[in-house]
């Protein structure tokens, strides 16, 4: 039997910089992923690095992203999440520059529009720097501790002494004094089991969908002279709709997640050449009493968009908000020339028969309220691509250690349900593992 004193289960950003807290910490540590080693893999969202090796955009703040903060405090999430880019910048991912979306002019007249400006600071490494980080962590923590990889745990048991036993596929089993779970949001399935077997409620969740929109790159110059990208945030009659992933010069790609098709946004940095447009997805949240039903949701919507098949459906704003029909195809076939030309390869066709009506209408009252604070109407012209999707583990009940009722088992990074980004789960990796190697006192 194999012995270890901290078992990691997990090896995205927030068991990496949970492992890395602990590799100095003498403590013998192993950590397990279903995925690949990092040069290896070919999966978006497991193996080494999880979803740190798509476009690394690390967002500093409390304003959004998840909840840390209840856990740790306002101050010390803030000071985590600090520490987070001090050890992403020793591995290099100080090549990206840091740049702050607050502006307080822009925060007056926004508010005046009917809208709040969420703020951040942001260090955007993209996947080439994201990739070359993780890389470097990866030789460090392979000197300090066991990492062992298509190694899904098959059974978790807690034995009579307190300690846990975990035995995998290949037969191996490990004995274990604490466990720290870190399976993020692509974990959900094997998490869920786990939890059933270990007696861990899970509270309700929460899945955001919500249309991306393609504009001209100019349109939004007149707010983003102080800043790269912003952070809207509109309240409507029983919702609230946030931007995310604002791209300016960049590109609406293809995004494949839990076999589904959804558009996606693409950083300039991605490409050699920025486009000419800037989009971003209207998220509004959805809260359901359980996972199973959140996904059926989420499943149901996307999937009638599909029509079992990578479509993704748009439409020119213009037409949405005249309520007429395009003519199907991948683009308007003999129209005049556009001022928006898609960056993604899409079936335009009548969003209205596509799309709940909840979306639609966020949208169309998000951007006439922009028009607003633009002080010029949007163009006709603008895209409307259905149907992106952002999903999340149910809350998992946790003291502010992020230990379970199952003591000395820790739930960590989006799998937590506390936290929806990757500072946050960064930061929460670096906070219980400090708290483990011994450098944080309980409660602290």
């Amino acid at each position: 039997m194999n012995r270890y004193e901290i078992t990691i289960i997990g090896a995205g950003v927030s068991g990496i910089f949970a492992a890395h807290e602990l590799a100095a910490s003498g403590k013998s540590v192993i950590m397990l992923d279903k995925g690949k080693k990092l040069n290896e893999r070919s999966d978006s969202y497991i193996g080494f690095g999880g979803l740190g090796m798509s476009e690394g955009k690390y967002n500093y703040t409390n304003d959004f992203g998840g909840e840390l903060e209840r856990k740790t405090g306002y101050d010390a999430a803030l000071q985590l999440m600090d520490d987070v880019d001090a050890i992403l910048c020793r591995y290099g991912g100080s090549e990206a520059g840091m740049y702050h979306t607050y502006d307080p002019e822009l925060s007056a007249k926004a508010q005046e529009a009917g809208f709040g400006v969420l703020t951040t600071r942001t260090r955007h490494l993209g996947t080439r720097l994201s990739k070359a980080v993780l890389q470097k962590m990866y030789d460090y923590l392979e000197t300090c501790m066991t990492m062992k990889f298509e190694a899904e745990p098959e059974r978790i048991e807690k034995t009579d002494n307190g300690r846990f036993e975990i035995e995998l596929p290949d037969g191996t089993v490990i004995d274990t004094n604490r466990i720290i779970i870190a399976t993020g949001r692509s974990g959900n399935e094997w998490f869920s089991r786990q939890c059933d077997e270990l007696g861990i409620g899970r509270g309700e969740a929460r899945v955001d969908l919500g249309l991306r929109v393609e504009m001209r790159g100019n349109q939004l110059n007149s707010i983003l002279k102080n800043a790269f990208e912003t952070k809207l945030s509109f309240a409507g009659k029983g919702y609230t709709a946030t931007t995310y992933c604002m791209n300016p010069r960049g590109r609406v790609v293809l995004k494949l997640q839990e076999g589904l098709a959804m558009p996606d946004g693409q950083n300039y940095r991605e490409k050699e050449e920025g486009s000419s447009n800037l989009n971003f997805t209207l998220f509004v949240p959805n809260r359901f009493p359980t996972l199973e039903e959140a996904d059926a949701y989420f499943r149901d919507i996307v999937s009638r968009i599909n029509r079992n098949r990578n479509r993704i459906a748009a439409q020119r704003l213009g037409s949405l908000r005249q309520g007429m029909k395009e003519e199907t195809g991948s683009e308007e076939s003999g129209s005049r020339m556009r001022s928006v030309l898609p960056t993604l390869e899409a079936e335009f066709t009548d969003l209205r028969e596509e799309v709940p009506e909840r979306y639609l209408e966020a949208t169309l009252a998000f951007l006439e309220a922009l028009e607003k604070l633009l002080g010029e109407s949007i163009d006709e012209d603008t895209i409307v691509y259905a149907i992106d999707g952002k999903l999340y583990s149910p809350a998992i009940e946790t003291s502010q250690e992020f230990e379970t009722k199952v003591s000395g088992l820790f739930v960590i990074g989006d799998c937590s349900g506390t936290t929806h980004s990757l500072s946050q789960a960064a930061a929460s990796g670096v906070y219980v593992g400090r708290l483990l190697a011994g450098h944080l006192l309980a409660g602290n």
